[in-house]
């Protein structure tokens, strides 16, 4: 059975399997620049090769069409963050999908992850506008900051 065992080990060991794996995934929430985004890390298994692209495609939280990022992935990376452009309308406790392939250099897909997100945290509770302007974090000038207007977002 040990020899069985480590056969089958070795044959992982030849470039079998994942990847990458998903070892963190938060939904960020900015209330200095008034802005939240998807934010996922990942760690590598094995080599990559080279010109590996990774597509992410994130649910719109305001409805329509999906957030798509693609980045290149350098073979020395170890860690691996993928993050979404700003986005509307996050509910608490609701669940988004993340979707995302990894493609070698003439796209053949390597690997697909999918993933559900939840925040514990509504966006409601973000400002309008933000709180600080520029480089050094000045103060925004535009005194109507006011609270979050949720009424274009989707029930």
């Amino acid at each position: 059975m040990a020899i069985i065992a480590g056969l089958l080990g070795g044959c992982r060991d030849a470039g079998e399997g994942d990847y990458v794996n998903v070892t963190g995934k938060i939904f960020v929430f900015n209330y200095r620049i008034a802005q939240a985004t998807y934010l996922l890390t990942l760690g590598k298994l094995r080599p990559l090769p080279d010109g590996a692209i990774l597509e992410a495609t994130f649910e719109n939280p305001a409805g329509g069409t999906p957030f798509v990022v693609r980045q290149k992935i350098w073979p020395m990376m170890e860690k691996i963050t993928v993050e979404s452009p700003p986005i509307k309308c996050v509910k608490a406790n609701r669940e988004y999908k993340v979707s995302m392939r990894l493609e070698d250099a003439s796209g053949k897909i390597l690997q697909i992850i999918e993933r559900k997100m939840i925040s514990d945290v509504d966006q409601s509770v973000m400002p309008d506008k933000p709180l600080v302007v520029g480089p050094f974090y000045d103060p925004n000038p535009d005194k109507g900051l006011g609270e979050n207007s949720s009424a274009a977002c989707p029930a």
